[in-house]
């Protein structure tokens, strides 16, 4: 089976084309060489493929007719990556925690609409200032019951 082929079927890459493309970034070596999308992998191959700033290492153990279950890629594959880059991985995803923590910035789609639900269905910009007073002293009505 061809590499690129390989890795989607194993749901390494959500499609073929990124499979493709990845490896046209040398970022997939068989071996220790860089390798062509057409390269045919067997049993036993071992694939390095850089990916999320870390190194992948796969063992392939058998290959699969088609794309697979992600319950039955276990069955294919054996993962030989470091455990090193898993910690690095992590660290990295603390590190983005650090600069923007969960809540802050820009309001997602929900926060809208809990937003929204808490205001009655009123767009803050289109009220002038009595609405604002009136939505403040009935919020401390509610408060002092």
């Amino acid at each position: 089976m061809r590499i690129d082929k390989f890795l989607w079927s194993i749901r390494f890459y959500k499609t073929r084309s990124i499979a493709a493309d990845e490896i046209k970034k040398n970022k997939v070596s068989l071996g220790g060489n860089v390798v062509k999308s057409s390269k045919e992998v067997k049993e036993g191959d071992v694939l390095k493929i850089k990916k999320n700033q870390i190194e992948y290492q796969i063992k392939i153990l058998q290959v699969p007719k088609s794309r697979i279950g992600p319950k039955l890629v276990p069955l294919h594959i054996e993962d030989k990556t470091d455990k090193q880059q898993y910690e690095v991985l992590q660290l990295r995803k603390l590190n983005q925690e650090y600069y923007r923590n969960r809540g802050e910035g820009r309001p997602t789609k929900k926060d809208r609409r809990d937003l929204e639900d808490f205001t009655g269905g009123v767009d803050a910009s289109q009220m002038d200032k009595d609405d604002w007073e009136l939505f403040f002293r009935e919020v401390d009505d509610s408060n002092e019951d």
